[in-house]
């Protein structure tokens, strides 16, 4: 790995608040732009950030829009383009951007409840499809989530490639499609529109409950799931949070602001942490580029792969 590429972008967790270029940033930007990545429907992602993109606003004195992306490309294109500021990526659509246009810094990394900054991707079937392994689901069709979700696409892609399983229609699994979100993903399955979909889930807490954070919990508390129904049938090893991103070109005083914003967010406003983060998290700590860098070099080789 080139690591000069990894020391060229400012690292926020080095410089200290109140230092004297946060004064006077707001010359200089008119609004903030945060784009919201495909996961579920436009409604309950507008709903989750309603609070948080108030409260913000308030913070920085000037307006906050929402930007909610049919899928991850969008806010990755919006980021080159310039017409994105800030957005918590997946890892994969971080590293997938940072390859595209070296403009984005990671700020803070969601940390789960025994401190780590780790999730797993799962693979879910119906509890009456019988299905509860990987083998059954020879002939079964699978829905992954986006071509840039880390655990929706591109580690259970490469794991799955790894036991031998061609993924070309027909030759495995009957069928493969991208759902356009995790929500969208498990909605399928309960529809019987696919016999098996790929999530994301911190892995950790009651499983009854859908475990501490993701979209099993999120669904489950938004009483559109019941566990008892599906089975998990695979398990990813961990992979890194996606990081809360900012545009690198903005000024150094507002990345500070926004830095500063997220940090605070779990102790004092703990109902719109959780609302964001869809579930029982602990907090964030500071994030780096090298958190990433194992997901920077699988899209690297991803890339070339398909340039052959």
């Amino acid at each position: 790995m080139r690591r000069r590429g990894f020391t060229s972008t400012v690292v926020l967790s080095t410089l200290l608040p109140g230092t004297v270029w946060a004064q006077d940033w707001k010359a200089q930007v008119k609004e903030f732009r945060i784009g919201l990545l495909g996961g579920e429907n436009t409604q309950d992602r507008l709903k989750r950030y309603d609070a948080f993109q108030h409260l913000l606003q308030e913070k920085l004195g000037i307006p906050v829009k929402l930007f909610p992306a049919a899928d991850y490309a969008g806010v990755m294109q919006g980021f080159a383009a310039g017409q994105i500021d800030a957005s918590e990526f997946s890892p994969a659509a971080f590293a997938g951007t940072w390859l595209d246009c070296k403009c984005v810094e990671p700020v803070v990394v969601p940390r789960e409840k025994d401190g780590s900054i780790d999730y797993v991707a799962v693979m879910i079937t119906r509890k009456d499809s019988g299905i509860t392994s990987v083998e059954q689901m020879k002939g079964h069709s699978l829905a992954f989530v986006d071509p840039n979700s880390a655990s929706g696409y591109l580690i259970p892609s490469a794991k799955l490639r790894a036991m031998g399983i061609d993924l070309t229609d027909g030759k495995y699994f009957s069928r493969i499609g991208f759902s356009g979100g995790h929500e969208q993903g498990m909605i399928a399955v309960l529809n019987r529109q696919y016999d098996a979909c790929m999530v994301w889930t911190s892995g950790q807490g009651d499983e009854a409950t859908g475990f501490t954070r993701g979209v099993l919990r999120s669904m489950v508390d938004k009483g559109m799931l019941k566990m008892a129904d599906i089975n998990i049938i695979w398990r990813s090893a961990k992979v890194p949070n996606g990081p809360w991103t900012v545009r690198s070109a903005l000024p150094t005083g507002l990345k500070l602001a926004f830095r500063d914003f997220m940090r605070e967010l779990p102790e004092k406003h703990r109902d719109i942490y959780d609302s964001v983060e869809q579930g029982a998290g602990v907090g964030y700590q500071d994030a780096t580029l090298e958190i990433y860098k194992d997901m920077i070099e699988m899209r690297e080789a991803e890339r070339r792969a398909n340039r052959r």
